[in-house]
């Protein structure tokens, strides 16, 4: 049998990354799930995705943290021996909403750690790997998919941090994307808008109200398979000629209405 095609999905627990996890399994993709999380805790998810067909390894990753960041990429280099697609998703929305004129900055420092220095850096490490692999055999395939957020362009005063570390993420996108095209290593932006996770579960009255009201051209949440099936096409290489791009799964938030 030919040997899978292996992708790292960060923060594949649960919600947005599980979605992904599932929709790459079911392509045929080897999965390594890392996440904060203990294994013993995401027993349920790794299940899943073995029920699927697909071998699946549990790294517990902490992505802001250097060493696991390393850890990460070594231990998937042990177990496979490749790496085709990351899939930059781990990320934290701030304990405490809070005005940015009273926010504080170890709320700030704490969401671009978690959220766009770990994601960066361990590009960084993948990149050169896929790197590696492309000069040793020029038919290998890779990709790397950062998750962002409508955020990234919407203004959401009551959680600036996040915003901004959302928005970093879709330029480190574009700069990913330029350095890697001379190895044929497409970069792209997936950009969720309100999608139902545990994440936005503590404001869902609040979402349910402004769906009911028409605030999304589709009038109804979003679901981690939402993301998942964007990220399946991406990981296929359905968009191989075109890096850079942005992918919104929003319901059509995005677009400008009269």
């Amino acid at each position: 049998m030919p040997t899978p095609r292996i992708a790292c999905i960060t923060g594949a627990a649960r919600g947005i990354g599980f979605g992904i996890a599932r929709a790459l399994a079911a392509e045929g993709f080897a999965i390594a799930i890392a996440d904060v999380q203990e294994e013993s805790a995401a027993a349920e998810s790794i299940r899943t995705i073995r029920s699927l067909g697909a071998e699946c390894l549990y790294v517990p990753c902490d992505v802001s943290s250097t060493s696991d960041r390393q850890r990460l990429i070594a231990t998937i280099r042990e177990r496979f021996g490749q790496l085709n697609v990351l899939v930059n998703n781990a990320g934290v929305a701030p304990k405490i909403r809070a005005d940015i004129l009273e926010a504080t900055e170890e709320s700030f420092e704490r969401l671009i750690r978690i959220n766009l220095q770990g994601p960066y850096f361990l590009t960084q490490l993948a990149a050169r790997w896929m790197i590696e692999q492309k000069k040793a055999d020029p038919a290998f395939k890779a990709a790397i998919l950062n998750i962002s957020s409508i955020s990234a362009s919407v203004a959401s005063p009551s959680r600036g941090d996040y915003c901004i570390s959302k928005a970093g993420v879709s330029m480190a996108t574009r700069l990913w994307a330029a350095r890697l095209g001379e190895f044929d290593i497409p970069v792209y932006e997936i950009r969720p808008g309100i999608i139902q996770t545990d994440m936005t579960a503590p404001v869902a009255p609040k979402y349910d109200k402004l769906i009911a009201e028409g605030l999304l051209i589709q009038s109804r949440w979003g679901l981690p398979e939402d993301v998942g099936r964007a990220a399946a096409m991406l990981a296929r290489g359905d968009l191989a000629y075109s890096t850079g791009q942005i992918i919104f799964v929003d319901g059509g938030f995005h677009v400008t209405r009269l």
